[in-house]
This record gives structure tokens, sequence and C-alpha cells, in this order.
């Protein structure tokens, strides 16, 4: 008897430690895992929008290799390599300047592109050398600096006023680029017609040597203030500005709503010792209206998120490209990512 009261008790001292095993063991194994991915999902959604599972892969085009256009977009491409790999992959295109950037984004055959606003504003109402022209793939994006009329003549060739250029060789800027079309409303305002003078239909560079070698006693340098070209041949004492009377300046600017009186300081130059009244236009950099709204937003946060480095690229950036400025001189409709991100910094 005592035998199996001993069996009894021992058997009952096993069930109550395996009970007791069973109960230490419970809460460890019903844990719930969600605990421990709430803080990820949380950090996730306050990542903001996900990388594309590849980079978006876009084209900037600016104008002739060297110039201004050209040296910001590919310092442009530059920045979003290095900061947003994840999101793009972008390159730099030279072109013939703003007529050829308004075709190629029509034709969605880039996807960022520099331009004059009065050209864009030109095309979009299909008028001068875009008549019979639709365009309708074209949005701003940002305001980025003047371009500024800058009218260098030779101090042996007598001109003091525009219209003196009758009868002269003058540098009218590439056939067909925004350079030359400006050239046109300045002869037209100064009530003047190409046939009063000997046009060069020559880039930039190519008008500065044509006045030094002697064979044009005037060009159209239209440029950022601070010009290479306009500062090599002030440099020399052989050339200066020309100021346009307020009579022009108000027939130039009563053609396009783009164009608005500049005044370039005296000292601006060496040897420049007389404020210069001039007009100038703005300077944009555009898309294709059927860029995805996500492109454009994550370009413009970046080029603003890291403003330090894009004044870098030019110094002409430098109190131009800034959020106050964002819609000067704006001729076409800002593209909706671009919208979307100058209204959440407040700009709009």
């Amino acid at each position: 008897m005592k035998k199996i009261v001993a069996l009894l008790l021992s058997a009952a001292m096993v069930m109550s430690l395996a009970a007791c095993g069973s109960k230490t063991q419970a809460p460890a194994a019903s844990t719930p895992a969600p605990a421990a991915s709430a803080p990820a999902a949380s950090a996730a959604a306050e990542s903001g929008p996900q990388a594309p599972a590849s980079p978006y892969t876009i084209q900037i085009c600016g104008a002739t290799s060297g110039g201004t256009y050209f040296l910001i977009a590919n310092g442009l491409c530059q920045l979003l390599n290095d900061t947003m790999p994840e999101w793009f992959n972008a390159s730099a295109q030279s072109t013939g300047g703003t007529p050829d950037n308004i075709r190629l984004m029509q034709e969605g055959e880039t996807d960022f592109a520099f331009g004059q606003a009065g050209v864009v504003k030109t095309a979009l109402d299909g008028t001068g050398a875009f008549e019979g022209e639709t365009f309708d793939n074209i949005s701003s994006v940002t305001y980025m600096y003047p371009n500024v009329m800058q009218i260098a003549v030779s101090n042996k060739s007598g001109i003091e006023n525009f219209t003196d250029i009758k009868g002269k060789t003058f540098g009218a800027g590439a056939s067909g680029s925004a350079t030359e079309l400006n050239t046109r409303d300045m002869f037209a305002a100064c009530g003047m017609t190409y046939d009063d003078a000997k046009l060069e239909y020559t880039s930039e560079s190519q008008s500065v040597e044509l006045m030094k070698n002697g064979q044009a006693q005037a060009a159209n340098l239209i440029a950022a203030i601070g010009a290479a070209s306009v500062t090599e041949l002030y440099s020399t004492g052989d050339y200066h500005l020309i100021s346009f009377t307020d009579e022009q300046l108000d027939a130039i600017c009563a053609l396009s709503d783009a164009y608005y009186p500049y005044t370039i300081p005296a000292g601006t130059y060496a040897n420049q010792d007389e404020d210069i009244h001039t007009f100038a236009v703005a300077n944009y950099i555009f898309c294709r209206s059927d860029l995805e709204e996500e492109v454009v937003y994550q370009f413009v946060k970046c080029m603003y998120e890291n403003l330090s480095s894009v004044e870098e690229i030019h110094s002409i950036i430098k109190g131009n490209v800034a959020l106050e400025n964002v819609t000067n001189g704006m001729t076409a409709p800002m593209h909706p990512g671009a919208e979307k991100y100058f209204k959440e910094v407040g700009a709009i």
C-alpha cells in the first residue's frame, strides 16, 4: 500500500512540473511579431516616395557647348547623379539653343531644357519664327537668371546708338537661335530691318573673333552679367557696350511680356565707366509637360535642397536661383511636379 501511495505522489509531482513548464514557455511562444516590425513600418511611412526600380534616364539640353546654358545643364546632371543616383541617370546635351530645345521637348526627344522665356512664349503663341507650328508639350520648371542684351561695339566704329549700326557689319547670333530672334526684335523696335546692316549669323565666340579681327563692328552678346566674351572685349580697352534710349526700350518691351529694362551698373566690367541701359529676358529650365509629376518634383527638390552646390556650378546662379524668384518672367504654365514642391515650401 505504501508503494502505491508513493507511486501516486511521484506521478502527481511529474504532472505538476510539466504543467509549470508549459506555463513559463507560453508567453515566449505567443509574443506577437507585429510589435517588433511596427517601428520599421513607421520609418517606411515617413521616408516619403520610394525610388523607382531603376533610375530615371533623363536628358537636359543646354545650348552650344561651353555656353552658360550647357555649363549649368552639365553641372545639374552631375549633382543629380551624385546626390540621387537611385532616382536619376542624367546627361547634358548641347544644341543650337532655345528654338531647338523647344522642338526637342515638343517631339518628346528630351526631358528638360534651358530656354529664354520670351522665345518660348512666341512658340506657344505660334507667332514669329514659329508661325504655323503648334507647341503644347512645354512647361516651366523654375526661373534661373536674366539673359541681358549686351551690344558690344568697337571704339573705332563710331556707334553710340543702336541705329548707328546701319551700314555696319553686325554679329546677330546663330541663324534661328534665341540670340538672333532677339536681334530681330531690336531691329524692329528701333525702326530698322536686316537690310539696314550686314548680318553675320555667328555664335557668341565667333562674333567676338570677328570683332577682334576687324570683320565686324558690333555684335549682340546676350548673356549673363560678367560673361567671359564681354569681359574679354572690355579688358582690351578697344570695345564698349552701348545703351538703348528710353523710347527704344519702351518699344522693345512692348513686343513681349518677357522683356524688361535692365541696367548694367558702371564698373561691372573693367573700363566700363558708365551705366548701360539695356533690357533682359528671363532664362528658365523647362520640361516636357507629359513628364511624370514625381520626376519633376524630385528634380526641383534636389536643386533647391542642394542650393549651395548648385551655386558652385556658375557664378550667375547665386542671388538669382532662389525660392522667391521661381516665377520671375514666367511665360509657360508651371509643371505640376514643380508646383507641388514650391507649394510645399511656401514659394508660391
